[in-house]
C-alpha cells in the first residue's frame, strides 16, 4: 500500500535514530515510496544528515534558518507533499513539544503545517516511557488523530531492560502500511 506514496520522515534526537537509514532504505526500495526527511538539530548528533541524504537520494531539511536549504517555506512544501508523516524516534522532548503545539525546528514545523496522517514511533528509557507527563502528552496527540506504534521491551542504551526500545523496523513499516490503507489510492500517472 505504500507504493506511490510520499512519506515524510521526521527524525528526532534519540539514540534509536541510527535505525532510520535502514528503515528509509526499505521504504524507498522495498515499498517504492517517495521519502523526504526533516531532522531536528538534536537528531544530527545521532545520525548525520549526509547518511540520511544518501539513504533518500536527496537533501535533508535540518535547519529552519539555513540559507543552504534555499526554501524558507520548506515546512509548507513538505507538508503539502506528504501522504503520511512518520516521526521516529519520537522522543520524550519531541512528544512534549508537539503536544504543546510548539513549532521551532524542522520536524515540529512540519507537524504544524501537515494535514497528512501522522505515525509516532516513540523511543526512550523505560522510566521516561512510564512518566505520567509523557502519557498525558501522547494521549493529547492521539486525541487529535496521531497514531502511535508502541515501543518494545528490550535492552536499552543504559544496559537496562524495559519498555521504551523503538519498535522494530518491520513493525513500523507494517503500521505505516496499515495507515496507508486508510487513504485513497494514489493516482496512476
Amino acid at each position: 500500500m505504500l507504493v506511490g506514496r510520499t512519506v515524510i520522515v521526521g527524525i528526532t534526537g534519540g539514540v534509536a535514530a541510527h535505525y532510520l537509514p535502514e528503515l528509509i532504505g526499505q521504504l524507498r526500495f522495498r515499498y517504492m515510496a517517495s521519502v523526504y526527511v526533516a531532522m531536528t538539530p538534536a537528531a544530527t548528533h545521532f545520525v548525520t544528515p549526509l547518511t540520511i541524504a544518501t539513504s533518500i537520494g536527496g537533501s535533508v531539511w535540518t535547519d529552519v534558518f539555513a540559507v543552504a536549504d534555499r526554501d524558507p517555506l520548506a515546512h509548507i512544501h513538505l507538508a503539502r507533499l506528504a501522504d503520511l508523516v512518520l516521526i521516529a524516534p519520537a522522543t520524550f522532548d519531541f512528544i512534549g513539544k508537539a503536544a504543546a503545539g510548539l513549532a521551532d525546528d524542522p520536524v515540529t514545523l512540519l507537524l504544524a503545517a501537515t494535514t497528512a496522517p501522522v505515525l509516532l514511533a516513540p523511543a526512550m528509557h523505560d522510566t521516561m516511557w512510564a512518566n505520567p507527563i509523557l502519557q498525558r502528552n501522547l494521549a493529547t496527540l492521539q486525541s487529535i488523530g496521531y497514531q502511535v506504534v508502541p515501543p518494545e521491551t528490550g535492552l536499552q542504551a543504559t544496559g537496562d531492560v524495559g519498555i521504551g526500545r523503538i519498535a522494530s523496523i518491520s513493525t513500523i513499516l507494517s503500521a505505516l502500511n496499515n495507515l496507508s490503507e486508510t487513504l485513497p489510492r494514489p493516482s496512476q500517472e
